[in-house]
């Protein structure tokens, strides 16, 4: 099988590693031949050749700056940020929503996202070349009833991306984010029986995606926010 984009040389900080889409993400940079570090809390230890684990709360300024100079360590760049982490609560009513809820659906979705892209940008404006791709959600952009936080999260993370986008354009860096509906993971399986599980995206699917908008080739493309909706 050829493989559509190259990423031998380049180095990709891939936030939420150890989850079925970041997995997934991460084996596709791999397989193109990118070194990549994969950020999660916790992960199991992986004897991938190229692959590095970093454990970090990318929540607080003191994670997300450790990780991206464990990054920049490797090979003096950072050229690739896919920040796959996120999280889902929900299920009631914006007059019945808990600000724990609240809180932690802004801090694990659009917090972090903010924090990683902080501190990875400097590195990518000073070799004026970048791409990041943030993993957004269609309920950023079609609110669904009883998910207030989460939704708002999405979206604000659409803003920061789009923002991103326009203050590096000129930079010869792109920000974007892929929007998928359900994803069709063992947790929504488990969260979800009965539901038509061959309608949801699979996590290989959207990781071409993701891969394809890293790529160098997607200079031109920057500040989408890109629908992966499968047939749902």
């Amino acid at each position: 099988m050829k493989l559509m984009a190259d990423f031998n040389g380049r180095v990709a900080l891939i936030t939420g590693a150890s989850g079925a889409l970041g997995e997934a993400v991460v084996e596709a940079f791999l397989l193109r031949g990118a070194t990549v570090v994969g950020v999660a809390r916790s992960m199991e230890k992986s004897r991938r050749e190229r692959f590095h684990h970093v454990a970090a709360d990318l929540t607080e300024t003191e994670g997300a700056e450790a990780a991206a100079e464990e990054a920049f360590g490797l090979a003096g760049r950072i050229d690739v940020l896919v920040h796959v982490m996120g999280a889902f609560a929900g299920g009631t009513p914006v007059a019945e929503t808990g600000e724990d809820t609240w809180d932690g659906m802004m801090n694990l979705n659009l917090r972090a996202a903010f924090l990683v892209a902080r501190a990875v940008l400097p590195h990518m404006i000073k070799a004026r070349y970048g791409r990041i791709v943030a993993v957004g959600s269609r309920v950023g952009v079609e609110p669904v009833a009883g998910l207030s936080a989460y939704g708002v999260s999405k979206a604000g993370l659409n803003s920061l991306i789009q923002t991103i986008a326009k203050e590096v354009r000129d930079q010869g860096i792109t920000a974007n984010v892929v929007m998928p509906s359900t994803i069709d993971t063992p947790a929504n399986r488990k969260a979800m029986p009965k539901a038509d599980f061959s309608s949801w995206v699979q996590p290989a699917s959207i990781a071409e995606q993701i891969v394809s908008l890293a790529s160098e080739s997607a200079g031109d493309v920057s500040g989408a926010l890109i629908p992966v909706y499968g047939r749902a």
